[in-house]
């Protein structure tokens, strides 16, 4: 039987199809799908992911086919070349993009047979199914990847060694992305390298189409776009490399050697950008060694996040911040392969600390792995009780956090109670930015 989740930390397939499409520039996403399922899934995807809205002609603007009951019985695909019809004459884009729900893949529409018809006629149209029965927000990044892999990029007969495309952090699903893309960027250019990240800050679907022609696909995740990667390796030849998503000076450092190695960039180039962006970092972070110091800000840790962030976080915690993460939940969804590499990720940390790490889409299990890794007191004459203590997670933590009386600093999706911009925890910038929002937590009533 399977298994039954309490509020998941993701959406459906669509979801991730739709909050992918809405970071892609000028890209117009057409739901065919039951009516009610766009606005439900805006909703989850503006509210949790620190309320990012719909953007250009997305959020409640989106075009849906909303099928209905004759629709399911007698097929759909005529109320879908209405629908991209009516988008075509009213919505200005340059790339049509059609995905589905459950309902008409289930009734067997053929979507992407309906979308050939207007490429046929010159239209930018393409169809790629996405049921939200085929998996998580993750597999929706995915399966929109592998599309546009197929029918939008195009073959080069040869590539630029200088150029690399991004992918593995997931619009939405990472609530920060367009800032950690942000800096993912600014490091790679800092090493002369032209970046395509596709859904950052200055970015058109020219880049998108032409990222058949880049020396290197670097995913930047133990997750997600590892798939979209290799096959972007098998359609179009370009080589991928997969390292870990970074936070701090420590694994910015391992990142810029990683892409470095993968290159074959002079190693002495990549020894000056290291140390100087090690320089500025720890400048910086010099300024709050007084405080933390004088107030003893260590903490004990639990840290709950996707496969990028709880790893990342953990060894951030332990290495750089000196503090002690006793238990890591990794709350995404993952196959075996998958566990064992996110797994690897919590050993050898510098502080020698080995962390409890268990594997839980389920919220509500989180409370069973605290007493896992820190028994209760039962009238123990000494206990050293796992006090003071903070949580990284996300905003189904909250209860959690107010039950223990531990603060709670949400990071990962869903995060309902912060308003995120440009904020950005990946690389040096990131680690700074982090550094600042854990510690603000604990010094907020000063």
């Amino acid at each position: 039987m399977s298994k039954f989740i309490d509020r998941p930390r993701y959406s459906c397939a669509l979801g991730g199809a739709i909050a992918t499409l809405q970071a892609l520039p000028r890209a117009i996403t057409i739901i065919h799908g039951s009516a009610g399922c766009g606005q439900n899934l805006n909703i989850a995807i503006n509210a949790g992911a620190g309320y990012m809205g719909g953007g250009y002609c997305g959020g409640n603007a989106m075009p849906s086919s909303n099928v209905v009951e004759q629709d399911v019985v007698f097929g759909g695909e005529t109320r879908l070349r209405e629908q991209i019809r009516s988008t075509l004459e009213l919505v200005d884009g340059d790339l049509y993009v059609v995905v589905t729900g459950c309902m008409v893949d289930m009734i067997g529409d053929n979507t992407a047979g309906v979308a050939r018809e207007f490429e046929r006629e010159g239209k930018p149209v393409i169809g790629i199914p996405t049921p939200s029965f085929k998996g998580t927000s993750f597999t929706g990044y995915e399966l929109i990847l592998k599309g546009l892999i197929d029918t939008f990029v195009e073959k080069k007969a040869a590539r630029d060694p200088r150029t690399v495309n991004v992918l593995g952090i997931v619009p939405a699903q990472d609530v920060f992305w367009k800032g950690n893309l942000r800096e993912i960027k600014r490091l790679l250019e800092r090493l002369d390298l032209r970046v395509n990240t596709f859904f950052g800050e200055g970015e058109t679907l020219d880049n998108l189409k032409h990222a058949g022609g880049a020396g290197l696909t670097v995913v930047v995740s133990n997750n997600a776009g590892i798939e979209s990667g290799r096959y972007f390796e098998e359609v179009h030849g370009v080589p991928c490399l997969v390292t870990p998503f970074p936070i701090g000076a420590e694994a910015g450092e391992r990142f810029l050697r990683d892409v470095g190695k993968a290159l074959s960039l002079d190693p002495q180039k990549v020894d000056r950008i290291v140390r100087e962006e090690k320089s500025l970092y720890y400048g910086y972070f010099s300024r709050i060694a007084d405080i933390y110091n004088d107030a003893d800000l260590q903490r004990y840790a639990l840290v709950l996040g996707d496969s990028n962030y709880a790893p990342a976080i953990t060894r951030f915690l332990s290495d750089e911040l000196g503090w002690l993460p006793e238990l890591a939940v990794v709350t995404d969804a993952l196959d075996e392969d998958r566990e064992a590499l996110v797994a690897a990720q919590f050993q050898g940390l510098n502080s020698g600390i080995t962390p409890l790490v268990r594997f839980d889409t389920d919220a509500s299990s989180v409370k069973k792995y605290l007493r896992e890794a820190w028994p209760r007191n039962r009238n123990t004459r000494y206990y050293d009780g796992m006090n003071p203590t903070v949580i990284i997670g996300s905003s189904f933590e909250r209860d959690l956090a107010e039950e223990f009386g531990y603060p709670l600093i949400p990071v990962c999706y869903p995060v309902t109670g912060r308003c995120v911009m440009n904020r950005a925890y990946a690389g040096f910038n990131g680690g700074l930015t982090f550094t600042e929002d854990v510690l603000t937590s604990l010094v907020a009533a000063r």
